[in-house]
Order: C-alpha cells, then structure tokens, then sequence
C-alpha cells in the first residue's frame, strides 16, 4: 500500500464559484460590462439568511441576473457578447443586432412557468436538507396546488447539479466498483422478472471515489482520507459499458482500485496503474471501503426519502446525492453554489 504523509486538510476547491448581491444599478439601460459584482463574498446560506436576503420576487430576479451578468450573455441570434440591460423591459439587448434576451432564456428556468422565488426556494431546501427532500414535501412547502410542476423543477435542478459535476475528472488513487440499486419497474408488462444480477429491478451504478491513504504526523496512524464521489447508471456489465465511464471520469495519470471482475479487464489501458484484488470481506472494509460506504449511504437515502424511483430518473437522483457529497464541507455556501450551475446550465428537456 502507499502511503503518503499529508497534515490533514478538508478543504474542497474544486466548484469555483461563488457569488454576492451587491448594489442594483437603477438605471433602464445599461452596458452589462459595467453592472458586476464581486464573487468573493459568498452567500454562507441559511434559512434566516435567506427570508431575508429574498423577501420577494425582485430580490430573487435581481440576483439571478447579477448571477447571468457575471457569467455572461450571449446573444442566440448573433452570437454578441455586447449586451445592455432594459430595466424596464427585464431583458437583455444585443448591441449589434438588438435581439433581446429574458433573464430565464438558456437556464434550467427556461420554458418553466414558476416564480423564480419558488426555485430560490426550492434550491434552498435541496442545499439545506441533508438527506433530500421530496417532490411532495416540496409541493407542500411551497403551498403550490399541483405537483407536476414542482416534480419537474426538482429534476431540473438535480440536472444542473450532475452538468456542474460532469465538468470535473477524479484524480489520484481512486476506488472503483459497482452497486445495485432497486428501482420501479412496469408492471404493467407481464413479463417474469429475473433473479439476482440481471434482474429488471435492480440498475447497475459504478460507484467511483477519490481516496488516498494518509498517515498522521502527530500520531503515525494511517487512514484513507477521501474527497470526491461519481456515482454512473450503466446499460449493463460489458467492458465496453465500464470503458465508457473510466474514460470520461479518470484522467490517464491515475491509479485505479477494483475488485477482479471481467467488466474491468480494459480498465488499464486508460490509467496510469489498474490494481486490482480478489473480492472480499477485507477488501471490501479496506480497499474499496468508500465506494461501499457511498453505495449504502446513496440506498438509505433514496429509500428513506423517495419512493418507487423510475430507472430512468435514477441517475437525477444520484446526481444530487454525489453534488451535496461533494461539497460536504460547504455548509451553506451549497446554495450559491447551486444557484451558479441552475444559471449556467442547459434543460435536460424542455418543457
């Protein structure tokens, strides 16, 4: 085993952005370049914080558009960069083909009917809740008569939190495995269902974590000192399922622990180093001890808050769960974190 000598260190850097509400400027057309703020000063978010950093919609709608500013606006028809603000309007302006933007066009609020207060909310309560909160839990707080839409914009939201994730590789010695997780299946489909690995039920999930043994100045004791989680839904057991994954969440210097299933054969022609260990209770309790922490974790959490989840939408959940695992050291400063990647992401489908 390798250990490295490290004094402990439980910062996570790798979402870089933060954001503050700063001075609205009044004036009904301004130059975008000249309406910013400084990021640095991170909303530490709590529920007290929040009523009263957003008491109302404008509150809300002018944080989202300092939060656009910031990342910039382009222009769909032209493609500018030059836009100015119509306060009145609550739009953007292009300033070489005066194509006007809403403040919701390109972002997971796209297409979606709900005050933006409510996904500030909404947003809120996902960063707050440690464990979830569901669609129906949601509906009620919310006091919103129907639950499609407040369904719809969770999932919007756990798209944006798998995007923002999606955008970073694992690196260093990583733990690599795969779990089971039962989900829904259509019952309206009179087919018999199978038994153990290849049932209809169970969706398989690779299950991936950042973990390096460390060994403690003070004291001399080692211990696996983990950073970051992926969790991917794949088709089936085949290699080229696995080869599909390691490529896009490992970087070619990294070494990579799995257990010896045939699946993984390949895995060493994208890494640095592929060791891997007969499956067992020992392995299973030292070597790949955090993915098995993260897969019990992830069920406990997804059968205690949500019911009946589709296999479909499975990979939405896991994304959440990863997102806020990730940034467990966050504390509040998940929602600003949250509100950035609902900004700058794409819908996962329209509607």
């Amino acid at each position: 085993m390798w250990v490295f000598k490290f004094q402990s260190d439980n910062s996570n850097t790798k979402a870089k952005d933060s954001l503050s509400l700063n001075n609205i400027c009044s004036s009904p057309f301004v130059p975008v370049k000249n309406n910013t703020y400084n990021r640095e000063n991170k909303i530490d978010m709590n529920i007290i914080k929040f009523v009263t950093e957003f008491p109302d919609e404008l509150s809300c709608k002018e944080h989202f558009r300092l939060l656009r500013e910031q990342q910039g606006i382009t222009c769909k028809q032209c493609g500018g960069t030059h836009q100015y603000w119509l306060k009145g309007k609550y739009q953007w302006q292009c300033a070489d083909c005066n194509f006007r933007t809403t403040i919701r066009s390109g972002t997971m609020m796209e297409h979606s009917n709900l005050p933006i207060r409510k996904w500030y909310l909404a947003m809120a309560f996902m960063s707050f809740s440690k464990k979830g909160i569901s669609a129906t839990e949601l509906q009620r707080q919310l006091n919103h008569k129907r639950y499609e839409p407040i369904w719809r914009m969770m999932h919007k939201i756990r798209a944006a939190m798998g995007q923002r994730d999606s955008k970073y590789q694992l690196e260093g010695m990583i733990e690599f495995d795969e779990g089971y997780f039962v989900t829904e299946i259509n019952t309206k489909k009179k087919k018999k269902l199978k038994r153990g690995r290849g049932s209809q039920k169970n969706e398989i999930v690779s299950v991936m974590a950042e973990s390096t043994p460390l060994e403690d100045i003070k004291t001399g004791e080692t211990s696996k000192h983990v950073r970051y989680f992926k969790m991917k839904v794949v088709n089936d057991h085949s290699s080229e399922s696995i080869n599909q994954v390691v490529k896009s969440s490992f970087n070619e210097a990294d070494i990579v622990f799995s257990d010896m299933s045939t699946s993984y054969v390949d895995i060493a022609d994208f890494v640095e180093v592929h060791v891997t260990e007969k499956s067992s209770k020992e392995t299973t309790s030292s070597t790949l001890k955090w993915v098995h922490i993260a897969i019990s974790n992830a069920k406990r959490t997804l059968l205690g808050i949500y019911h009946k989840i589709k296999g479909k939408y499975l990979q939405l959940y896991l994304d959440e769960f990863c997102y806020k695992l990730n940034r467990r050291y966050f504390g509040g400063a998940i929602f600003d974190r949250l509100t950035i990647a609902v900004a700058n992401g794409n819908w996962y489908e329209k509607g």
